[in-house]
């Protein structure tokens, strides 16, 4: 038996023993000490620090867990809503949005002064990070399904709630996977940032300690930990999906459908509810007015204050031209990927747990590193902003990849299909839909990805901008900057959605019900 089983075991192996060894070597070339720890120093150091780091992955995992639940109730409830009051999924999409498009590394500084000691900024972060991932796919899912079935519902004088619950439910299942296993990395993530700005215990502290002290093993040891715990958590709701799935997705009969036409009224509704939500929060809990600023505080400083405004466009500028290459090689790349791997299916035992791993690191930890080997110029930046928008979509592309029906599979083996073809004319345009939403997730992703990488390392940029406010606790150009982040994020969001519109009226309109 086993003489038998070891000739299928050793080509799965050999890919991740060349890729250990290789790390190793170069761990140990003249120049790479300061950049690279190997293996060999990442398990000595974490030998050495098992318990001190047990006790900080355990923080950092509860506060994660904690900002995962609540997220992603949020994130659920908000798909919902939008589904059984369509008319108010305009409105909600926008806010839903705009909170999810505030920046971490400026929002962690105003919540730890918010909240005070404590875990509450550290799972606000990672709920932040997670509600608006699973929302999207979500809402994804939830439209994933045949208009004949809705007409079978209706013709037995059920309404909406039994559509939900049979129909839309069983179908959203395989997309709410996708959105959970993208949000399981994000929500460690947010975890950490908010540990950034002042929390007792955690990996984010002990990362903060291993980059003060330029401690390159404790650093990939922290980041290999950080990661594990994301992978875990990534193969077990993915596993959990596959159990609940309801079978192969089915063949999608919807009529034509145009562009929809968002409301006029739509984008001031938004901005409105915005500052009145932003408003009676601050009024609401009584917040000081020097550390949580009003909508009328900000105004007043960006047309009163003479450099202000310069100030701010300048960095911002910076930002947006290193963050839309990447943004742009990330989606490329990631679509790329999950074309390969269908055609491939052998590369998934490689390129999966890399995929997961790149995006499981948590950025606040690897950016310095990345910027130090690849330079403080534009390189670095793009290339942490193209690892941090390829993961989701390249999970997304490939689940919606894996949702071409049974039906329309056996019509292609029925004409001795080549895989090129399956890909072209069936999985490709199968995936659109995630792909779309991937892509529109990635726009504050990549926002946040060189705003952290400028915070960390390389001193220009909106990042630099509310670092350098923090630390001189200049509140008003740090809740400035927030908005006009998640102001600039929204917009790009918006245009995205705007040209996925169109693609999805030819070639998924069931998306547009």
């Amino acid at each position: 038996m086993t003489a038998a089983v070891l000739p299928r075991t050793v080509p799965r192996v050999l890919p991740g023993v060349a890729a250990v060894l290789a790390w190793e070597t170069l761990a140990h070339l003249p120049g790479t000490e300061f950049l690279i720890a190997g293996p060999s120093d990442i398990a000595g150091w974490t030998a050495a620090n098992a318990l001190l780091l047990l006790r900080a992955a355990l923080a950092t995992l509860g506060n994660a867990v904690q900002g995962f639940v609540w997220g992603n109730l949020a994130g659920a409830l908000l798909a919902t809503l939008c589904i059984l009051a369509p008319r108010a999924a305009p409105l909600v999409g926008a806010l839903a949005l705009f909170a999810f498009c505030l920046p971490m590394v400026a929002t962690g500084p105003i919540l730890r002064v918010l909240y005070g000691p404590g875990a509450g900024p550290q799972v606000t972060l990672a709920a932040l990070a997670v509600f608006y991932t699973t929302f999207l796919a979500l809402l994804v899912g939830l439209r994933a399904a045949p208009a004949a079935w809705f007409d079978l519902v209706a013709s037995y004088g059920r309404g909406q709630f039994t559509q939900l619950a049979r129909i839309r439910a069983r179908a959203a299942i395989p997309y709410a996977t996708a959105g959970l296993q993208i949000a399981a990395p994000a929500a460690v993530l947010g975890a950490m940032v908010g540990e950034f700005t002042g929390a007792e215990r955690g990996l984010g502290v002990l990362a903060i300690q291993a980059m003060r002290a330029l401690d390159v093993p404790a650093t990939w040891s922290l980041a290999a930990t950080s990661a594990a715990l994301s992978i875990a958590a990534y193969l077990a709701l993915g596993a959990l999906g596959r159990r609940l799935s309801p079978g192969p997705a089915p063949v999608l009969l919807a009529p034509p459908a145009t562009a929809r036409r968002r409301h006029p009224a739509t984008p001031l509704l938004a901005a409105l509810a915005i500052l009145a939500l932003w408003q009676g929060l601050m009024d609401g809990f009584a917040l000081n007015s020097f550390f949580a600023k009003r909508p009328a505080d900000v105004w007043q400083f960006l047309t009163a204050t003479p450099d202000a405004l310069p100030r701010l466009l300048h960095a911002l500028g910076q930002t947006l031209v290193l963050a839309l290459p990447g943004y742009v090689a990330g989606i490329a790349l990631g679509i790329a990927m999950a074309a390969a791997v269908t055609l491939r299916p052998s590369l998934t035992a490689v390129a999966l747990p890399l995929a997961v791993a790149l995006r499981s690191i948590p950025i606040v930890t690897t950016a310095p590193l990345i910027v130090l080997a690849l330079g403080r110029g534009a390189t670095g930046t793009i290339a942490i902003v193209a690892v941090m928008t390829f993961f989701p979509t390249f999970v997304a592309a490939l689940a919606g990849i894996r949702q071409v029906p049974a039906q329309v599979q056996d019509v292609f083996a029925s004409y001795a299909a080549t895989p090129m073809q399956r890909l072209l004319h069936a999985q490709l345009p199968a995936m659109v839909p995630a792909a779309c939403a991937a892509a529109r997730m990635a726009v504050p992703a990549a926002i946040l990805a060189a705003t952290t990488t400028e915070w960390l390392a390389t001193g220009i940029g909106m990042g630099t901008l509310m670092a350098t406010a923090a630390s001189v606790s200049d509140y008003n150009m740090l809740w400035s900057s927030v908005i006009v982040l998640a102001l600039v994020a929204s917009l790009g969001y918006a245009a995205v959605a705007a040209l996925e519109t169109r693609v999805l009226a030819r070639l998924a309109p069931e998306q547009l019900r």
